[in-house]
């Protein structure tokens, strides 16, 4: 693990909110391991701990970041079917078909696109059966006009 040193004078937004490039290196870090402790962060940029401590809460404060997740294990991942499901949605009825995908507990990750397709939507179960089940479910969703899915076979890069 490298030391990469901070430099507090670039700024740039991140959602509207100016962030230094001593914060995008402390992200970096976090996306790399959430639950690394303040200590080693501060080694790995090279300022002290309550430095990095003190950008995290600001980052925190300012909305930056809004929480920490869970990587599964491979073991856990191996035992899900996962599927990309490209949306058309009504446009007046795009927000109820939105909201109903919330709902749904299958349901890994909501994207707006542009193209052909307004949604992709990362879903995620135990079998192909019920994997098939969620399908069915999001296409008869009001407002939904056409879905094409995928499964996913594999997935070589998640950071």
């Amino acid at each position: 693990m490298t030391k990469s040193p901070c430099h507090f004078s670039e700024t740039t937004p991140i959602y509207g909110i100016m962030t230094t490039d001593a914060d995008h290196q402390l992200l970096a870090l976090l996306r790399e391991n959430a639950r690394a402790s303040t200590a080693e962060l501060a080694r790995r940029l090279g300022v002290s701990r309550t430095t990095v401590q003190s950008r995290i809460e600001r980052l925190e404060h300012r909305g930056v970041i809004k929480g920490y997740t869970v990587r599964l294990a491979p073991e856990h991942e191996r035992n899900l079917v996962k599927a990309h499901v490209l949306v058309t949605a009504l446009p007046k009825l795009a927000p109820r078909v939105e909201s109903a995908l919330r709902g749904m507990m299958a349901v890994r990750t909501l994207h707006s696109v542009s193209g052909n397709f307004d949604m992709i939507v990362i879903i995620e179960a135990p079998s192909i059966r019920e994997l098939d089940v969620v399908l069915d479910a999001i296409g008869a969703l009001e407002g939904v006009e056409r879905t094409m899915s995928s499964i996913i076979l594999s997935t070589r890069i998640e950071r």
